[in-house]
């Protein structure tokens, strides 16, 4: 049973990818990941903000400062490969472009065999242009690979105006995949005390439509470039979803907290369950096989199929 997947010149021994989050830089967890069935680790995210900034207020690092952070960072990088076998990646929750291709080279340095930039920006200005972000994310890539010979993955978020055109692209500006999407702040608001409050943290099951909307436009549009499901893949069956809609792999996190490395082992127990009852034997034969290739497939990630639904639906009675 073939569960290879290649991103970039990688090969991942499996589609299930332990996401980003604190538990990605721990040397034992990652290992018990990859004892369980994960075919690559994503580092929690280094933030461009905490490197430059104090975490109060704005007063920039001294240069030994900003590099001890970063050779902590480094330190980490080599103590995960020293008990891993499968792609490391390291990954930068960045802004702009500014001190990232330094620092891409000294991750690689450290061993990192690929690097996912987490992009993450809310635009709100009235003095925005649009166009700005997209190219933004492309500006960062274009820096990062002229620094790094590794593969460079970009994660972006849902606020954009045309995923499949930006991944056209970052494919062109040299990307090795696309994961959509990354997660913003929960926000929330306690009533009673009439105060923001931190919204739920966790991925439920629902974000995993929206995931599977644009994994099968951007795999349709953009067939060279991988994509990499974020959000909503929390068990073996969503996994299978998102690999069908078009993504070459699901990325998990939340369910890594509350079930640990167990469930990346039900996901891939699941997996191969599946593919040896409908007579698979490589991931690749089924991946993309709902997309949206065709114009019927297509039709099914658009507007148009809310208005087929509603207007289907009984009058209510009041």
């Amino acid at each position: 049973m073939d569960l290879s997947v290649k991103i970039g010149n990688l090969t991942l021994p499996s589609p299930i990818v332990a996401a980003s989050c604190s538990l990605t830089i721990i040397p034992g967890s990652c290992a018990a990941f990859e004892k369980a069935g994960a075919g690559a680790i994503v580092m929690k995210s280094i933030f461009q903000e905490e490197i430059l900034a104090e975490s109060d207020g704005y007063e920039y690092f001294s240069p030994w400062q900003e590099q001890d952070y970063l050779d902590k960072y480094c330190d980490i990088i080599s103590q995960i490969k020293k008990v891993c076998t499968i792609p490391v990646i390291a990954s930068v929750s960045c802004i702009n472009a500014d001190g990232w291709p330094a620092y891409a080279r000294q991750f690689q340095d450290a061993g990192a065999d690929a690097l996912e930039l987490n992009v993450m920006s809310l635009e709100n200005s009235l003095d925005y242009n649009y166009g700005d972000m997209e190219r933004n994310h492309v500006e960062i890539l274009k820096a990062v690979k002229a620094a790094v010979d590794i593969p460079v993955i970009i994660k972006v978020g849902n606020c954009l105006t045309n995923v499949v055109r930006l991944s056209a692209s970052l494919y062109e500006a040299g990307a090795a995949a696309v994961v959509i999407f990354n997660k913003m702040c929960p926000v929330d608001i306690n009533v009673e005390e009439v105060c923001y409050k931190m919204g739920q943290v966790m991925t439920g099951t629902t974000e995993i439509y929206n995931v599977m909307r644009w994994a099968a436009l951007c795999s349709a549009g953009v067939p060279g470039l991988p994509v990499m499901a974020s959000g909503g893949v929390c068990d073996g069956e969503s996994l299978l979803k998102v690999l069908l809609s078009g993504a070459k792999v699901g990325q998990v996190c939340s369910p890594l907290y509350t079930q640990g490395a167990n469930v990346i082992r039900e996901m891939h127990e699941y997996l191969v369950s599946w593919m040896e009852s409908h007579g698979y034997s490589s991931v690749s034969e089924f991946t993309g096989m709902l997309d949206a290739s065709n114009r019927e497939g297509a039709t099914r990630f658009e507007r148009i199929q809310f208005v087929k639904n509603i207007s289907k639906a009984k009058s209510l009675k009041i």
